[in-house]
């Protein structure tokens, strides 16, 4: 089966790729490498991948529709996986039209091709943002989604609705996969345990907004990959959830688990043998103040959910982090 991995630059895009890459698979990879964050880690992450014989690279951007059509013509993709997107709520504030071009009009280029193509399996990255300050305890794939209080969320649910479209009009079988804080070696130094953890070491002050009283749901990358794997090899969805949608469903890929932000610090604090220097700060516009992910729907279908408790996550981020950073 050869696939195309949008964004095998990035965090979840290179941990996937790789994985894939060891299973002898072959994967086409395509990125930017834009700078939204650092370029050197994203292209440390493509120096890994390209000592694959079977992964072939190609620079191309998502919404440039010539250069997409031109690569869905010179090779035949069996599943396509789109990882490539700008993420992060406050960037998206700043810069609202690269994630329109990017997020919307990329996606779009690329069910377009799937359509013109005959390609029938597609995964896409959504993220538990949809749920914007959600009043429920825990989020459910069912939970009402129509209020993002992010330009990225917005981004996000406009996916869904868009794949919806497709996947019922033209037979093709997508799922959308809803991140719910994801982390590990590799990670993105944009994202908070990243950051704890760097401006700890450097004896640099760590910023807690809200005044520390967020909470998430923290996801290790290995888990988050190995239930991407099921889901791509996952031929039909379960019965109670076929009843919905033979083609189209969405998925949330979290612990389960609502993980206080101080926490979090305190593990780091131990694992880093030092004092953070906490300064904490008022609530940012577009951050949502807890996320939880109900793990029902992906146990149901693929009887597998991340298991990596963060004490034990972390410390492999940490003991990564000393080494490459």
């Amino acid at each position: 089966m050869k696939f195309l991995i949008t964004g095998c630059g990035g965090f979840i895009g290179f941990h996937l790729s790789l994985y894939l890459l060891k299973n002898k698979k072959k994967v086409y990879g395509i990125d930017t490498i834009n700078n939204y964050y650092k370029r050197e880690l994203k292209l440390k992450r493509l120096k890994i991948l390209k000592k694959f014989k079977n992964f072939y690279f190609e620079k191309i951007d998502i919404s440039n529709k010539k250069k997409l059509d031109s690569f869905f013509d010179k090779n035949n993709i069996d599943y396509i996986v789109n990882l490539a997107a700008y993420a992060g709520v406050q960037y998206s504030l700043k810069n609202p039209a690269i994630y329109f071009k990017t997020n919307e009009i990329g996606f779009y280029n690329l069910l377009e091709n799937a359509k013109r193509k005959n390609i029938k399996k597609i995964l896409f990255a959504s993220s538990s943002s949809v749920a914007g300050n959600s009043n429920s305890n825990v989020f459910s794939e069912f939970d009402n989604t129509d209020s993002p209080i992010s330009l990225y969320a917005a981004t996000k649910k406009n996916n869904e609705i868009l794949a919806h479209f497709y996947a019922v009009n033209y037979k093709i079988k997508i799922i959308g996969v809803r991140f719910f804080t994801v982390y590990g070696p590799y990670g993105r130094p944009d994202l908070s345990i990243f950051k704890f953890t760097q401006a700890i070491k450097n004896n640099k002050i760590l910023e807690l907004y809200n005044n520390g009283y967020h909470f998430r749901d923290f996801t290790f990358i290995n888990d988050a990959i190995k239930c991407l794997v099921k889901l791509i090899n996952l031929r039909e969805f379960h019965k109670l959830d076929r009843q919905n949608n033979a083609y189209f469903q969405i998925f949330n890929l979290g612990g389960g688990e609502k993980i206080k932000i101080t926490t979090v610090v305190k593990i780091l604090e131990k694992l880093l043998k030092k004092k953070a220097a906490v300064k904490k700060a008022p609530m940012r516009k577009g951050d949502i103040v807890f996320s939880r992910s109900s793990t029902k729907k992906l146990y149901r279908n693929i009887k597998y959910y991340p298991k990596t408790k963060i004490q034990n996550g972390l410390k492999l981020f940490v003991d990564w982090f000393k080494d490459e950073v």
